[in-house]
């Protein structure tokens, strides 16, 4: 069965983006039968909050959509499994990020264990690893300068390491259901990567390739600006030994001026249109925007999963129409 997920970063109000990424991802599960879960990525505490994360539940049921229950799916390693089986059971269900970092801390420890990490006290290197990175940000590859520094070396040091992990130079390839066929080099075009800052907060890139493998997911819908992640995670679920899910990295929506929508410059919130349309007028512009009808019109959420297909939905980024 296809499971599907939409997890949004509750560090402020959603915004249309936001709904038509969520949109997407639910009528492409439901059109194959399967499910569509939700989970709240808030690893960056000091940023996001369960008051916020409450207004983001209350505007995609506005919306429409329907969540489903999360089916716990456990990995097959022995190692790992059974340092899950001692957590509280609620804690291994939650959807707050926030709440998982003992699972995290499992997974941390078995990748330790094989000596596939190690301590980094650069200063630079706990900069934008809790926030997912976009692809117009310029990423800069690690050099390895704390790769092999000794045990006395780091007796000296003065300061709380962040946790590197060291990947092997290889091509990882993909085909993108959206964008098409994809490759990146880990070692020349990405380096060792943080899984863990210095303050103890997990990564983005392990937290939800631990949260995907454990929650079922095996279908991942989002913008096309987290693709340049896709590579570390695809590598991280094999060496964790989940299956790697099906991608399909969709347009964005930009303003009229042709930038990027953004939480942070209130953009086109969805607190803000629920009080100038419904939701089957939002629906029928987004359809409209993303291609699967061909003019805007009142519509029902769920009738449009029947008129899904992927093969209808636009590749390149959309400016926003002047239905706003």
């Amino acid at each position: 069965m296809v499971v599907g997920r939409f997890a949004p970063s509750p560090s402020g109000k959603i915004h249309i983006g936001n709904i038509f990424c969520a949109m997407i991802g639910y009528l492409s599960s439901k059109s194959k039968g399967g499910k569509y879960i939700i989970r709240i990525e808030d690893l960056d505490i000091n940023r996001c909050s369960k008051s916020k994360a409450q207004q983001v539940l209350n505007d995609l049921n506005w919306f429409g959509i329907k969540f489903d229950e999360v089916n716990l799916s456990m990995p097959k390693n022995e190692e790992i499994k059974s340092k899950l089986l001692k957590i509280d059971e609620k804690i291994l269900n939650c959807i707050y990020q926030s709440e998982r970092t003992k699972i995290y801390e499992c997974f941390e420890n078995y990748l330790s264990n094989k000596e596939m990490t190690y301590p980094c006290f650069c200063s630079r290197a706990e900069l934008n690893t809790v926030l997912a990175p976009h692809e117009s940000d310029k990423i800069q590859v690690y050099n390895g300068k704390c790769k092999n520094l000794t045990d006395e070396q780091i007796k000296q040091k003065k300061r709380s390491p962040s946790i590197r992990i060291a990947v092997s130079d290889e091509n990882i390839l993909f085909v993108d259901g959206c964008l098409g066929q994809y490759k990146e080099n880990l070692k020349n075009e990405c380096g060792d990567f943080i899984i863990r800052r210095s303050d103890g907060i997990y990564s983005y890139q392990l937290a939800v390739v631990v949260d995907d493998g454990l929650m079922s997911v095996n279908e991942i819908v989002r913008g096309n600006d987290l693709i340049s992640s896709t590579a570390r995670q695809i590598w991280l679920y094999k060496n964790l030994g989940f299956k790697v899910p099906n991608f399909y990295h969709i347009p964005l929506i930009l303003d009229k001026n042709g930038k990027r929508l953004s939480k942070r410059d209130l953009d086109l919130d969805i607190s803000n249109l629920k009080n100038s349309m419904s939701p089957s007028k939002l629906a029928g512009i987004l359809a409209f925007c993303a291609g699967i009808i061909k003019k805007p019109y009142d519509v029902d959420l769920d009738s449009l999963i029947s008129e899904f297909s992927w093969d209808k939905v636009h590749k390149k980024n959309l400016l926003l129409p002047a239905l706003f």
